[in-house]
């Protein structure tokens, strides 16, 4: 397959991540197929992508008929039956029990031919791909929040990953107007290996009543952060932060540097996984 042969894309979950790359794709000029078993999730997906695109009509970076054409390149869909493309990306939970179940469910109605990426930030590509029907078209295609803006890409290897499925990869996210880093399967990649305690040493700070997380916030965008890491948390999704920290933690056979904080815990227990529930270490209201 070569990337002229990329006519529809898949993206499989349509939570925070899942939308953001459906949209990326369609705005690239594919077909994109944006599925959850959720119709709720899905409509808000749904709604979400259309404020997105009219607000690139308002400030001018899209036409009325781009974005009209945009829209027509999407298909929202809680029908499995529907996901069949080239490439198809999923955007699940960070459990391997899930993505093995839906990537063969997908790999059992698709050519053989069809790549299967994974949007994860902490699972191993070899372990995904181990359980899933021709594991060398398997690969990482990991995308930042929000994926239609943050142009980093990272394209992970697993070991049995075909070379011409990472070097596709790396062309498609050039296509999707990326930046693509090749990364081998370590755990975290390159990103979250170096960005995890941007995390987890403000929760420790926050944990030893140093500063509070308000005030960690300030300070560090003071010193040229866009954002605080409370206030990235609460953008990620405190629930997935917390998630990504877990796995790292288990896949550095528990290295006390990468333990996860109680307070994220707490958090994640009591629902309040961010701007998405409107409630995180923030409040938003207008978002509940």
């Amino acid at each position: 397959m070569t990337l002229e042969d990329i006519k529809t894309i898949a993206v499989i979950g349509a939570g925070t991540m899942g939308q953001g790359i459906a949209q990326l794709c369609a705005q690239s000029g594919f077909q994109t197929v944006l599925y959850d078993i959720n119709g709720t999730v899905l409509e808000k997906a749904k709604t979400t992508t259309e404020k997105s695109l009219a607000t690139l009509v308002e400030k001018g970076k899209l036409t009325a008929e781009q974005q009209t054409q945009i829209w027509e390149r999407l298909t929202f869909t809680t029908d499995v039956l529907q996901v069949v493309a080239q490439v198809v990306i999923e955007a699940v939970i960070e459990r391997l029990d899930v993505k093995h179940s839906i990537l063969n469910e997908i790999a059992d109605q698709n050519p053989a031919t069809t790549i299967l990426a994974s949007n994860t930030s902490s699972l191993p590509i070899t372990r995904i791909a181990a359980k899933v029907e021709k594991p060398e078209r398997v690969v990482g295609l990991h995308f930042f929040n929000p994926a239609t803006i943050m142009k980093l890409v990272e394209v992970i290897s697993g070991a049995a990953t075909a070379p011409e499925v990472t070097q596709l990869m790396k062309e498609l996210a050039v296509k999707l107007g990326k930046t693509p880093v090749v990364a081998q399967d370590a755990p975290g990649f390159i990103v979250n290996r170096v960005a995890r305690h941007f995390y987890v040493e403000s929760l420790k700070l926050l944990e030893e009543g140093v500063a509070s997380y308000e005030g960690i916030d300030r300070l560090m965008q003071a010193s040229g952060f866009k954002m605080g890491p409370f206030q990235l948390m609460d953008l990620i999704g405190v629930d997935t932060n917390f998630s990504v920290t877990s796995a790292m933690f288990e896949a550095f056979h528990y290295d006390p540097k990468f333990r996860p904080s109680r307070w994220q815990q707490q958090k994640v227990d009591a629902g309040h996984h961010g701007r998405k529930t409107g409630k995180g270490f923030y409040d938003y209201p207008a978002i509940k």
